[in-house]
């Protein structure tokens, strides 16, 4: 961090932790960019003249955002979190903080949005996912509504104000303030009797239809690595399934339609990545067969409860490449497998995490290869 993104005024940033997400010396719980939005709404709001229940905050990573809202009195602020570490992390930050009368994450609906004359929005890093958040806010919010949506500007690209043209009359860049830029958006245009998300993508070729929220991975599309990895669902066993990290559901509806009698549970940190993987199961008439959790590293399930697990880890956290999303999966894999159960692994094969997989789970092998990927098979040792 250089110093002039470092926090001012009296608002305790510093004391705001990531956990249960993954800590590390270049990963921190707030940026400059949670600086300059906090300081803005708290700004606008104040001249408003607005309550604490006109305001939402979308992508507010881990509280820094609508904790200092809450800190500055501003009461029933509506929160929008995608990440089920980050919700986790915005409960302990705010009860470390004192401020537990907050109200728990939204989800991105109706009730989020309804009546707020002030959204402050974490820029994503994909466009669907902006698209998605900008048609939510004209859709549900107040006519008077002032999106104000900030990111490092390094991040930043002029396509961002073309997305937030479409969903609103007004869009202005702000200058840049240690390394961010705000974009604010009024004036909501019209929207279509229909949302733009999910979006739909058959693909006959594996015989699966896929739904994407626009924060989901790879949106409707079959990435390379999850498509390698379905090429070996006949070599899998049959029984009790995890897909941990699902997405958009794939491997989980494919494992499902392969083995009839197999029941699956899929989960993944991130809501859209939910809300996608159950639309998924839905239109491959897995309902019934296939439960979708909003979950942590499958922290929610048993121990020793399935008897095989399908995994295509991260290797990014955010914007930082970090392996520690995948090896915390690894982990999870391991404590949820029964004694002789499998894990089947796909993976960047320059990043070959066979030795973790063998310390972590037990013997490995790898079962194919592509140009670019690995699928390893490893057997939970008793």
């Amino acid at each position: 961090m250089h110093d002039d993104d470092r926090p001012t005024g009296a608002f305790p940033y510093e004391r705001l932790r990531r956990f249960p997400d993954v800590e590390a010396p270049n990963l921190q719980a707030w940026d400059a960019t949670d600086l300059l939005l906090a300081d803005r709404g708290t700004a606008d709001a104040v001249q408003r003249g607005l309550t604490g229940r006109e305001i939402a905050v979308i992508g507010d990573n881990y509280g820094a955002i609508s904790l200092r809202l809450a800190a500055a009195g501003f009461v029933g602020v509506r929160v929008h979190q995608d990440l089920a570490t980050g919700r986790e992390a915005f409960r302990r930050n705010a009860e470390e903080l004192g401020l537990e009368d907050l109200q728990i994450p939204s989800e991105l609906e109706r009730g989020l949005l309804d009546g707020a004359r002030l959204v402050l929005l974490q820029l994503p890093r994909g466009l669907a996912e902006l698209e998605e958040y900008a048609d939510a806010v004209a859709r549900w919010a107040a006519p008077d509504v002032v999106l104000v949506a900030g990111g490092r500007v390094k991040h930043m690209t002029l396509a961002m104000n073309d997305v937030l043209g479409k969903a609103f009359e007004v869009v202005e860049a702000e200058l840049a303030v240690r390394k961010s830029r705000l974009l604010v958006a009024s004036v909501p245009r019209p929207v279509p009797e229909r949302p733009p998300f999910p979006v739909r993508a058959a693909h006959a070729d594996v015989g699966l239809v896929l739904y994407a929220h626009g924060g989901a991975f790879a949106g409707p599309r079959l990435d390379l690595g999850t498509r390698f990895l379905l090429g070996f669902l006949d070599r899998m066993p049959a029984g009790e399934a995890v897909d941990l990290g699902c997405g958009t559901g794939a491997l989980a509806a494919g494992y499902a339609l392969a083995h009839p009698d197999a029941v699956v549970v899929a989960t993944d940190r991130s809501a859209a990545a939910v809300r996608s993987a159950r639309e998924t199961v839905a239109a491959n008439g897995l309902e019934g067969r296939v439960r979708v959790e909003h979950d942590d590293a499958g922290a929610l399930l048993p121990e020793a409860s399935a008897d095989v697990v399908l995994l295509n880890p991260p290797f990014h956290l955010g914007a930082s490449v970090h392996a520690g999303g995948a090896l915390r999966l690894i982990e999870a894999a391991a404590r949820i497998l029964r004694p002789g159960g499998e894990l089947w692994t796909v993976y960047n094969s320059h990043l070959d995490y066979r030795r973790q997989l063998r310390t972590v789970v037990g013997r490995t092998s790898v079962e194919g290869q592509s140009g670019k990927f690995t699928v390893t098979r490893s057997v939970r040792r008793p």
